[in-house]
């Protein structure tokens, strides 16, 4: 568990700077900038709705104090009575389909809000380089695009229409309350200021809280994602109770957090009503001296009373509302982070389509660099002709599968150029260079669906019998059809009905059915046994005839065939030739052949 508590800290340091950031505005707007779409269609008439609502809460007082109050009881006008009596009910009727309306527009407003920032955040992090993979977990990935993104949805499906009917109904009671009466409105509002002001020094740590709980939401999510996937490793080597006991402390320190931020945000309800209080005990004695005093009527006092009450109830909504945009903005905060991060494979404006690609591939004066500690690739120029098969062999670290990922463009070199067809790869378009390469990697990954689609993934308009020939070719089609139901057997996630052969089987045929130009198999066959892999090495020799294919491979069994051998080290070229060459030179392709068969000796 110490590399899993350094990950920590360091994920600790990285996170904590977001929350001295101060409120951000800027950030705010670019948030309701995912609201313009519907700013002709939804929203006018969740605003027109919530207007109609707002004004009938508001007259309404106005017409039981001044008319009601002052004029029909007053002069015991029962007939006037009943039509104020009827024309209010009106009036509510009016204040409900009102309600109806705007809940019903704003809850789909704010679902289409937040399925277009899922769908854009999803979107732009596939197209992000691997370089971001590389330094973010699946876990940390998943709760942005979920968690945070969930956190909005209470701002979009109410917040933004409740702020502006609290604004409106706020301003409107403001102005009514000094209309009646200016003495009045005066003594009840004087403690608005000093509410404002505390509530004001509130605000830093009620932020900074819900910033901690989005940190340490993360972090559970990502440990609990590791912790999923890692479960054959922990239960292999019994370390289930100490990853329960670090689990805990996750989430210990989680509750803590949730129960930090809850308790401060809890401390905004009770002083509005306690301000509230006050302000109803200096209406009842100022209230009642200006009554006394014949400054105000009866059913101005009335009215002073119902809009008190409704006074308070914004402000508290909007303390609420206050807590929730907190939340929103801790998370958009996380959610902005990934949606800025830009490719650091980027595709120029003028890119050209490569479209009918040979497959003659050049490394000019190539360096690579991972980072600044680890240079993977100092000085490397080859060339891989059209329909060559190259095998890269060396030790772990010699840059096999570097010079693989260069080719894919998945990196670009950090100097020099690496040419398809003599088109340097920063020139071209990104898609038509992929979709022409196909990759088969050592640890193959299965879709959740049929084998079928599985399949067809690198070539979705494929028919039934294209699938079931690819996989003829590579020898897949003996297991399939020992499968429950064949090719449309459902595979659980990550194949794990599959054997680890069966899947890198089924890989092959993904591949082979995209029809590459040039084909990379990266430890393609190191999941294979030795009848499966010649089985496969037979259906290769045909498939591989007018294709570019570059075989990494520790086996070296598998790269006997290949046209030429490229033995690496450091990212270096030591020696090149065929098979029967470089046995020949007894140099360090001898040497590597020698020590494997050394080893099966001794097994």
């Amino acid at each position: 568990m110490a590399r899993n508590k350094k990950h920590l800290e360091r994920f600790q340091y990285t996170e904590d700077n977001a929350i001295e950031k101060p409120f951000n505005w800027t950030q705010l707007l670019r948030l309701l900038k995912y609201v313009r779409p519907y700013t002709k269609t939804l929203l006018p008439i969740a605003i027109v709705a919530m207007l109609v609502s707002t004004l009938v809460r508001m007259f309404v007082p106005v017409i039981i104090g001044r008319v009601a109050f002052d004029v029909a009881i007053a002069d015991e006008n029962i007939r006037l009575l009943v039509w104020i009596v009827i024309g209010i009910s009106v009036m509510y009727l009016f204040n409900y389909v009102g309600n109806l309306l705007r809940i019903k527009y704003v809850n789909i407003l704010g679902q289409n809000v937040i399925y277009d920032l899922r769908q854009h955040l999803f979107s732009h992090v596939q197209r992000l380089s691997h370089r971001f993979f590389d330094t973010k977990s699946a876990g940390s990935i998943l709760v942005r695009i979920m968690n945070d993104i969930n956190s909005l949805q209470e701002l979009f499906t109410n917040g933004i229409i409740n702020v502006l009917m609290d604004i409106v109904l706020l301003s409107g009671i403001i102005v009514l309350l000094f209309a009646l009466s200016p003495k009045l409105a005066l003594a009840v509002l004087i403690i608005i200021p000093i509410m404002f002001y505390i509530s004001t020094k509130l605000r830093r740590n009620i932020r900074r809280s819900w910033q901690t709980v989005r940190i340490e939401q993360s972090k559970l999510n990502s440990h609990l994602n590791e912790s999923l996937q890692g479960m054959r490793i922990t239960q292999a080597f019994a370390q289930e109770n100490e990853n329960a006991e670090y689990f805990e402390g996750i989430n210990t320190t989680n509750f803590q957090a949730w129960n930090d931020a809850s308790r401060k945000s809890a401390m905004f309800r009770p002083f509005v009503e306690m301000s509230n209080a006050v302000g109803t005990v200096i209406l009842l004695a100022y209230g009642a001296h200006l009554i006394l005093a014949g400054d105000i009527t009866i059913g101005t006092f009335v009215s002073f009373s119902f809009f008190l009450g409704m006074f308070w109830e914004p402000i508290s909504r909007l303390g609420q509302m206050y807590n929730q945009l907190l939340m929103a903005m801790a998370a958009s905060e996380r959610i902005f982070e990934f949606l800025d991060e830009q490719p650091n494979v980027k595709e120029k404006e003028n890119a050209v389509e490569i479209m009918d690609m040979k497959g003659h591939i050049e490394f000019d004066r190539v360096q690579f660099a991972y980072d600044d500690k680890r240079i993977a690739i100092p000085d490397l120029s080859l060339e891989m002709k059209q329909g060559e098969t190259v095998a890269l062999v060396g030790h772990t670290g010699s840059g096999k599968s570097t010079i693989a990922n260069l080719i894919s463009r998945f990196y670009d070199p950090t100097e020099g150029r690496v040419k398809i067809d003599g088109i340097d790869l920063q020139d071209a378009t990104i898609e038509s260079v992929r979709s022409q390469i196909s990759v088969v990697l050592q640890d193959t990954f299965v879709f959740s669906g049929t084998i079928m689609e599985n399949i067809r993934f690198g070539r979705p308009d494929a028919e039934d019998e294209e699938v079931k020939e690819a996989a003829k070719v590579v020898g897949a089609d003996d297991f399939i059809e020992r499968l429950p139901e064949g090719y449309f057997t459902e595979v659980e996630e990550r194949g794990n009905i599959l054997s680890a052969g069966e899947r890198q089987l089924l890989s092959f045929a993904r591949a082979l059915l995209a029809d590459p130009r040039i084909l990379i198999l990266d430890e393609a066959t190191s999941s294979i046994d030795t009848e499966t892999e010649m089985r496969i090495q037979e259906a290769l020799n045909k498939l591989l005839e007018g294709r570019t294919a570059i075989m990494i491979a520790h086996r070296l069994s598998t790269i006997r065939e290949a046209d030429r051998i490229f033995v690496l080290q450091d990212g270096k070229i030591l020696e090149n030739g065929s098979h029967e060459e470089l046995m020949e030179r007894e140099g360090e392709y001898y040497e590597l052949v020698k020590s494997q068969f050394q080893m099966l000796d001794a097994i």
